[in-house]
């Protein structure tokens, strides 16, 4: 008896695991004209780099129709500043940008784009606006915060196409910058990184950009940066843009003369709404006074019912005030 419990209880778990699972499913059952024929978890490898992109949830699915097939992918990040990390590390090195959108790239059978926090990996396939607005839609969770604009701040002239890398802790940053110690970089301060490679007439040059909160935390960050070998840096404002061990110090220098900080103030204008209207706010204390008075009389006529009933066939009591003249 005790086992079929067990068996039970477990089978029982087992079910609702995986209706929760897919309830949070990521990829619909029907994308365009291709249907849904399976889906699984994804296996990650790098964990420790996920984990400080702010992994969510990853799902891989299959769909076919009557003519192709193909498969992809969806990872779901804690915001978007996280699938635009992970999109710079996942996107292959020779796509090519898409119209699909701003983060967005293409290879010869597939696409790659990040949404929001979500990054999605076509393979086999090239999907079109219309079927990617209908699965924007559905998404659960969606974060569209804005990105980061540090990647901005990369000069464009002779980067290497798809080199950008975002850093977010310790663990990118060995990923991607490995020789720079973490309490350099200062994360516990609030720091975030933008690493690209460029060519030069000598040879690649590496750049990062680490954004600080205040110029002062960049001051002194800066300073901890000359500390390293190999190095130039440039400050600008609270960047702090640092070149690795330059094979030749005047494309160097060039390179760092491109990083400008320009501090932009835009005046907030107030678009007034409807609850600013003076009329609809004398209307709805009219419509309000009304759903009031309908309620008590309601609710009196439910009170003088129910003490109708409760006394009926009971004997008046008369209180025959008349005789105490």
């Amino acid at each position: 008896m005790l086992r079929s419990l067990t068996k039970g209880l477990l089978g029982l778990i087992g079910v609702s695991s995986w209706l929760a699972w897919a309830q949070s499913a990521l990829w619909p059952d029907q994308f365009g004209t291709f249907e849904k024929v399976a889906s699984r978890p994804v296996a990650l490898s790098d964990q420790a780099i996920w984990d400080e992109y702010g992994f969510q949830q990853a799902e891989e699915a299959d769909y076919k129709s009557a003519a192709a097939a193909f498969r992809a992918r969806a990872y779901r990040l804690r915001d978007p500043t996280g699938a635009l990390a992970a999109f710079q590390w996942l996107r292959p090195a020779k796509a090519q940008p898409s119209k699909l959108g701003s983060l967005a790239v293409e290879t010869a059978d597939g696409a790659m784009l990040a949404y929001g926090n979500y990054l999605f990996d076509f393979r086999g396939y090239k999907p079109q606006l219309p079927e990617l607005e209908a699965l924007f839609d559905r998404l659960p969770r969606l974060d569209q915060s804005a990105v980061p604009t540090l990647p901005g701040y990369l000069p464009t002239r002779d980067l290497i196409a798809n080199s950008e890398r975002y850093i977010l802790g310790p663990e990118s940053l060995a990923k991607f910058v490995p020789g720079v110690p973490p309490s350099v970089a200062a994360f516990h301060l609030g720091a975030e990184g933008q690493f690209g490679r460029y060519r030069s007439p000598k040879g690649e040059m590496r750049l990062a950009i680490f954004s600080y909160p205040t110029p002062q935390l960049a001051r002194d960050r800066a300073e901890a940066f000359r500390g390293l070998a190999g190095t130039m840096v440039k400050r600008a404002g609270p960047l702090v843009a640092v070149v690795f061990s330059p094979p030749d110090p005047d494309a160097a220098e060039r390179l760092l003369a491109a990083i400008r900080y320009e501090v932009s103030v835009s005046l907030s204008q107030y678009v007034p709404t409807r609850k600013d209207l003076w009329w609809d706010l004398i209307l709805n204390i009219f419509i309000l006074i009304g759903i009031l008075l309908l309620f008590c009389a309601i609710g009196g006529l439910a009170v003088a019912g129910w003490r109708v009933r409760r006394s009926a066939g009971e004997p008046m009591i008369m209180l025959h005030l008349e005789d105490r003249h």
